[in-house]
């Protein structure tokens, strides 16, 4: 018997990074899906899995009753690759394999994050603090094409966590990239969009 693999969540870039991952790697799941607007992520139901009311959260149900459930987008795609043996992470012998982890860091600290709180700056009228937020993870962001200069991929050869916190967050701030001006990215952007498992990954809460 195989484990019964749940993601909850939304569409959300934290959801969908969690969603290609899981296609990536070729691991059998179901969504539950919440509607955010509605609350749901603040039912009793929810709240027993994620005292925090947020997604995603992995609940992993394995024979025996066993149950696993991990919160934070990050620690959940972190499991995701060691219980892959390291997949994602990239096992490949050259000189970028050590710089997966690091990418993958990179994305989601300096370019999710002030993205994320440009977010709360909006909601809390903080006009100026969130145009100095979004200007902050655009610039991080394009800066990560210098990756790209002799890499087919964020952090070499292969495919890594790094793709994918990249893929969410470039698709979220597509319309704000000077595609011309930054064809390593275009090429890079094409080449990840077009894999099955990021397509599958990027609609599984439609």
């Amino acid at each position: 018997m195989r484990d019964d693999v749940i993601l909850y969540g939304a569409r959300t870039g934290n959801c969908l990074r969690v969603a290609i991952a899981l296609e990536e790697l070729g691991i059998a799941y179901r969504t539950a899906a919440l509607d955010l607007r509605a609350g749901e992520q603040r039912t009793p139901a929810f709240l027993s899995l994620n005292p925090l009311g947020k997604v995603p959260v992995l609940q992993v149900r394995s024979p025996g009753n066993s149950s696993l459930v991990i919160a934070q987008s990050n620690a959940i795609l972190l499991y995701l690759a060691k219980r892959a043996g390291g997949t994602l992470l990239s096992l490949e012998e050259d000189v970028y394999s050590p710089l997966a982890l690091e990418r993958f860091l990179f994305f989601v600290t300096d370019v999710i994050a002030p993205n994320h709180a440009s977010f709360f700056l909006r909601s809390e009228g903080c006009d100026e603090g969130c145009r100095l937020m979004e200007q902050r993870s655009l610039d991080a962001l394009l800066a990560s094409e210098g990756f790209l200069e002799n890499a087919r991929f964020m952090a070499g050869q292969s495919f890594t966590l790094a793709d994918i916190a990249a893929a969410t967050i470039v698709a979220a701030l597509s319309s704000s990239i000077d595609w011309m001006v930054h064809p390593r990215l275009r090429r890079w952007f094409a080449c990840v969009m077009a894999r099955p498992g990021v397509k599958r990954g990027m609609t599984a809460f439609d």
